[in-house]
């Protein structure tokens, strides 16, 4: 029993984990989020909106009121010019015109006399009361008309001085209306505001949501390709026609899956031409070998001919292998070169020494030129590795009896060498791809030559690792120039 209690306590557990954490991606979903942001900006600008509008509707309100009660009150202190006093007044009939023309137009009038005391209130509140009210002081003090809403008693007051027909200040009447309809008025209005801007809320909510469904579409679209993407279907694109943000996005993510396909691509062509290179030598061997093998009583001549072409065959395995092993190592991530300082214009020298043999061989004529002395940090067996790989390419790829001229110079940055020949250069269409591994301008004549089509692509890696460039300049039957630019002074990690 106590299992089972456990076991459903467990599910509970589970199935509220499961519930929190759906819950918790639901909110921290970008469109949530939007949505979020988006309904508060529409509620505030609604609720500002509306409230704005009915604050200076009422101010106006008060302002047209206020100017209106202020007009009676003058119009009716000018009828007190028709007398002496107030009492003279009082005697013609005065006080029952006023009640009359207070309760006409719900205005409460007040006459305060100059001893502050009320002598008429219409609504008969104050009469004979001493006033205490800072209009009425002001009015005594400088004689001037004052108008306001006062907001503790609700009421649009204005205060006029009185003169009697002689033009001498006898009194000021204060004449007051009272707002508290017209608040109640405002307060009904503005709860059928209230409900017409929940009406207008919802209505801009609804609004929202499609918006934010359709805003958000490309969004999802781009999810799903990418989810597609991640479970091997890299043949998928974003579509670019979409808001400039997601097109950005598209064409980086395409640029991306594209650079990643000609990898995978150019990655099968190398696994595929690695596969020939090796596999030729081998069955060469194997075409010597069986030859031997089914003659019988061969000279020993043919036995010494053959067993020469074998060992041919095994060297040039022994160099594609060798090759590939320096491209790989060079490939990875922690490659590293073993800097320092050199004096280039000896290594050039020792190295066109150690190929000059072979220059002899076709009658090729090699020159050395060097402007100035240079020193360059680099790594030297590496760069003797390139030197050696240019010039005998020059050697191997060059007319009889031509020349091959190598040159050396320097500035104040970097260093400069020029491998230039008279050979039978390169074809146009094929310049951008020579560094390519096992590309071949000529495959008959590298094989020939012994080449790997490896030479040039670990040339370019050497340069690349000590941030240098290497470009190419030939014409056909012309004869090609290669022109390296490399730093004087390594720096590691350069961008």
């Amino acid at each position: 029993m106590f299992n089972k209690i456990k076991k459903r306590n467990d599910h509970r557990k589970i199935f509220f984990d499961r519930e929190f954490q759906s819950f918790f991606r639901f909110i921290n979903k970008y469109s949530t989020r939007q949505f979020a942001v988006m309904a508060v900006i529409v509620a505030t600008a609604v609720i500002c909106t509306f409230e704005g509008f009915e604050y200076i509707y009422r101010q106006s309100v008060i302002t047209r009121q206020t100017a209106v009660i202020q007009n009676e009150a003058v119009l009716i202190a000018a009828e007190y010019s028709n007398y002496e006093s107030l009492e003279a007044a009082e005697n013609n009939d005065m006080n029952s015109r006023l009640s009359s023309y207070s309760a006409l137009n719900q205005i409460r009038i007040r006459i305060v006399n100059l001893n502050y005391v009320v002598s008429v209130d219409t609504y008969s509140i104050d009469t004979n009361k001493t006033i205490l009210n800072p209009r009425v002081f002001d009015i005594f003090s400088n004689h001037k008309n004052s108008s306001g809403y006062d907001k503790k008693t609700g009421n649009i007051q204005a205060a006029v001085p009185v003169y009697n027909d002689s033009g001498k200040f006898i009194a000021v009447l204060v004449a007051d209306l009272d707002y508290t309809e017209i608040d109640a008025m405002f307060h009904d209005v503005n709860s059928q505001n209230n409900n017409i801007k929940l009406v207008i809320i919802t209505i801009c909510l609804a609004l929202l949501i499609v918006g934010i469904y359709f805003l958000n579409r490309p969004i999802k679209r781009v999810l799903d390709i990418v989810s597609n993407v991640s479970a091997g279907h890299t043949d998928e694109r974003i579509p670019v026609r979409s808001y400039t943000e997601i097109r950005e996005i598209a064409d980086d993510f395409n640029n991306i899956m594209d650079r990643a396909n000609e990898t995978d691509q150019s990655r099968a062509e190398f696994v595929s031409n690695v596969s020939h290179e090796l596999k030729t030598p081998i069955t060469s061997i194997k075409v010597l070998a069986e030859s031997l093998n089914t003659q019988e009583n061969v000279p020993i001549e043919v036995y010494q001919e053959f067993m020469q072409d074998i060992v041919s065959e095994i060297d040039r395995e022994s160099k594609i292998i060798e090759d590939l092993l320096t491209l790989v190592r060079m490939d990875k991530s922690v490659a590293t070169l073993n800097v320092t300082s050199v004096n280039m214009n000896d290594l050039l020298e020792m190295t066109l020494k150690r190929v000059k043999p072979l220059a002899q061989k076709k009658n090729i004529e090699l020159l050395f030129e060097s402007f100035r002395p240079v020193v360059a940090q680099i790594d030297e067996v590496k760069m003797t590795q390139v030197i050696s790989n240019l010039v005998e390419n020059s050697i191997k790829y060059n007319v009889e009896d031509g020349w091959v001229h190598v040159s050396l110079n320097a500035d104040y940055q970097y260093f400069y060498i020029r491998v230039e020949d008279s050979g039978i250069g390169i074809p146009e269409e094929s310049i951008n791809k020579i560094f390519e591994r096992f590309y071949r301008v000529d495959k008959a004549r590298s094989r020939e030559t012994g080449g790997t089509g490896l030479g040039l692509a670990i040339v370019r890696n050497i340069i690349l690792m000590h941030h240098g460039t290497i470009k190419v300049h030939s014409e056909e039957n012309i004869g090609t120039t290669f022109t390296m630019r490399i730093p004087l002074n390594y720096v590691e990690n350069q961008q």
